[in-house]
């Protein structure tokens, strides 16, 4: 048991300490055994336990595999067994049937789906700015007799909204009727009837009001106002006994029958929107009821501060329901499309990627993906998985519980307590501890087997180093303990520099 634990702890630390221990490995290849040859396909043996051998491997180079024991080529250590029910870089985790049908584990099957990214966005009732109507003064007067006496009153198409009395319009009416009169004796006077006919409209009579005039004869003292469009009125601009202008906008009326929806997209998703594309929209003040419509507006500029574009749709509104100002909640329909997709569930979020458990015969391994949109309990998966591929829906716990056991029993069964690694000093130097195995003063070298050298993340192993002081070396031999202070990086020549070296003082 305890040499599988060293095994799977060489690993873990093997893998890490590659890169680093490269160069080590190969100044050593000229103290250590020679190796045995790689093999095509290793065969399989087992151990004095009876646990299967898959082939041996140097944890610094992983990669490289072989089909017996012996001495690395590449670091003066011996190959370390990677047994067939252990977890490594390319097997993953083996976990029994009877552990996973116990636990409930579910196997799932990436799959080509239809997927429909809707884009949700907050709404925004607005008026329908092209259904806004005035009623103004065309002439001098005063107001007499005022009808609609506050805002948001409703008033329908036709209705009188204030009565004025223009000394200008009177006058008008007189004259129509006078030369009207002579138009009937004389048709010479027929131009002058409709001149005077055009100057009433153009002063704001209306057809009726003409009508009515030339019906009795009798000049009105008031001018009717009236509504153009049946709405509300929004701005109210005149008091009764007031004196106007000719273009004093007295009332402002809005017609709510149909309003607009104004819907705030995010910059980065601005793209979807597309003109005639579908919209349903919800208000909070009439819960069930959803509205629909469709885009007939994006408006051309960025909204600087909130970094959205705008868009607008026209919505019909029975009964006034929507009223202006209220927020909605929009989802904006997109067109489908065929995507890979693996079930929501299965996808793990670590925080510096995102992975998900594959099932490839009796073993689980990790991959990494890269994910897309999200619908209906469904992961867009763009790369990192082929269709038809397995992968574990529920239960990832149980294979990253056995995965992480494996890793780290070594530790905790050499260490009673987890301790952090020391720092290097200040110098950038790291200190260690080993014995002289071989030493070549000439080219100021020095071979050791070193203790674990924590802050540096190295294993115990023997290893070639270059030595800064030279002199040093005269006053050791082989077999000797030292102390010594090696730097972190490698100088230009590729070679670790131990700045310090000293026999090891006895304690």
């Amino acid at each position: 048991m305890n040499r599988a634990i060293a095994v799977v702890v060489a690993v873990a630390l093997g893998g890490g300490l590659a890169v680093a221990g490269y160069w080590f490995g190969q100044r050593s290849t000229q103290h250590a055994a020679p190796a045995a040859a790689p093999a095509a396909a290793p065969a399989q043996k087992a151990d004095s336990t009876g646990r299967r051998i898959l082939y041996w491997h140097d944890p610094m180079v992983p990669q490289q595999k072989f089909d017996k024991p012996g001495k690395s080529p590449f670091m003066n250590m011996d190959l370390v067994p990677v047994y067939a029910d252990s977890a490594t870089d390319e097997g993953g985790v083996a976990v029994s049937a009877r552990m996973r049908q116990s636990l409930g584990m579910r196997i799932a099957a990436a799959e080509m789906t239809e997927l429909r990214q809707d884009l949700a966005a907050v709404g925004n009732v607005q008026v329908d700015e092209r259904r806004i109507a005035r009623a103004e003064v065309r002439t001098q007067g005063w107001v007499e007799r005022l009808h609609v006496r506050a805002v948001n009153d409703p008033v329908r198409a036709g209705q009188v909204l204030a009565e004025v009395y223009s000394p200008e319009l009177l006058q008008a009416q007189e004259e129509y009727l006078l030369v009207r009169r002579m138009a009937k004796d004389s048709a010479e006077n027929e131009p002058l009837a409709r001149a005077a006919r055009r100057r009433l409209e153009s002063l704001g009579l209306a057809e009726s009001g003409i009508a009515k005039l030339e019906q009795s004869g009798v000049a009105s003292r008031r001018l009717p106002l009236v509504s153009p469009i049946s709405g509300v009125v929004t701005e109210l601009g005149v008091r009764e006994g007031a004196m106007v202008q000719a273009g004093t906008p007295a009332f402002t009326l809005t017609d709510l029958s149909s309003v607009w929806l104004t819907v705030e997209v995010p910059e980065a998703q601005a793209a979807a929107l597309k003109l005639g594309q579908s919209v349903s929209a919800t208000v909070q003040s009439i819960p069930g009821k959803s509205f629909s419509g469709r885009l007939d507006f994006i408006y051309p500029e960025l909204n600087a501060q909130t970094r959205t574009v705008k868009a607008r749709l026209a919505l019909a509104n029975p009964g006034l329901a929507l009223r202006p100002g209220m927020f909605a909640e929009v989802s904006l329909a997109s067109a489908s499309r065929k995507v890979l997709t693996v079930p929501t569930e299965a996808v793990i979020q670590t925080g510096t990627r995102i992975v998900v458990i594959v099932f490839e015969g009796e073993r689980f391994r990790a991959a990494t993906v890269q994910t897309g949109a999200e619908r209906g309990g469904r992961t867009e998966v763009i790369s990192g998985l082929k269709e038809g591929a397995k992968v574990v829906a529920s239960g990832q716990f149980l294979i990253d519980s056995e995965a992480s056991l494996r890793g780290t029993l070594g530790r905790l069964e050499g260490e009673s307590e987890a301790k952090p690694a020391p720092a290097p000093a200040t110098d950038g130097t790291h200190k260690g501890l080993g014995k002289v195995t071989g030493i070549d003063a000439a080219k100021g070298r020095i071979e050791l087997e070193h203790e674990p050298i924590a802050s540096l993340k190295w294993p115990k192993m023997t290893m070639e180093f270059a030595v800064e002081d030279k002199a040093a070396l005269a006053k050791l031999k082989a077999g000797d303990a030292v102390e010594f202070d090696v730097r972190g990086k490698p100088d230009p020549a590729g070679d670790f520099v131990i700045q310090r070296l000293a026999p090891r003082s006895a304690k």
